[in-house]
């Protein structure tokens, strides 16, 4: 996969520096994306340090294809995130050859003021967890990368190869269906 060359001029712009290897346009790439892109590989994996590792291995492919940029595709933002759903993928093969995959992610907060309001917060998360996993996988990819990657429908759409107007009817299908499983109907 190459590095993209992004509509958003801000982006654009810092990739032509990044494509000359300035190291202070490289750290602003990681410092903009990591935190995207860890938090999306936190909730595939639900572990803290697989997920570091995994958004590490997302910018050193990044890295690597700054060296070989040829004709880069659209968008820097969707551009990562489609590296991080196909590191996901390549750890779950890895993961299935040992005979064990990643546990699920656990969402309660680390610290509440509030003991009432932190049993809320895990119960709800509990419940959002479970929810998920009765999606299909293409449904919880499209959730992940809109609301936790906080991917425009556009990148998310060149992440996943698809249209813009397929991810939309797949989110719409896939927040529905997430309703339909929280409220206990489906």
């Amino acid at each position: 996969m190459l590095p993209p060359i992004d509509t958003d001029d801000g982006d654009r712009e810092l990739l032509g520096r990044a494509l000359r290897f300035e190291s202070a346009a490289l750290a602003t790439i990681h410092d903009r994306y990591f935190r995207q892109v860890f938090r999306y590989l936190l909730l595939r994996s639900g572990d803290t340090h697989l997920a570091e590792d995994l958004a590490g291995e997302v910018f050193v492919r990044f890295l690597e294809a700054m060296g070989k940029a040829a004709r880069p595709p659209d968008s820097l933002r969707g551009w990562l995130f489609g590296v991080a759903a196909h590191v996901w993928a390549d750890q779950q093969r890895r993961a299935f050859r040992h005979g064990r995959l990643a546990p699920r992610v656990d969402t309660r907060p680390a610290e509440a003021a509030q003991p009432e309001q932190a049993a809320e917060q895990a119960d709800m998360a509990d419940r959002l967890v479970t929810a998920m996993a009765g999606l299909t996988e293409e449904q919880r990819e499209v959730l992940s990368l809109r609301f936790v990657g906080e991917l425009p429908i556009r990148d998310v759409a060149l992440s996943l190869g698809k249209t813009e107007g397929a991810v939309k009817q797949l989110q719409a299908r896939a927040v529905a269906a997430l309703g339909r499983l929280l409220s206990g109907e489906g």
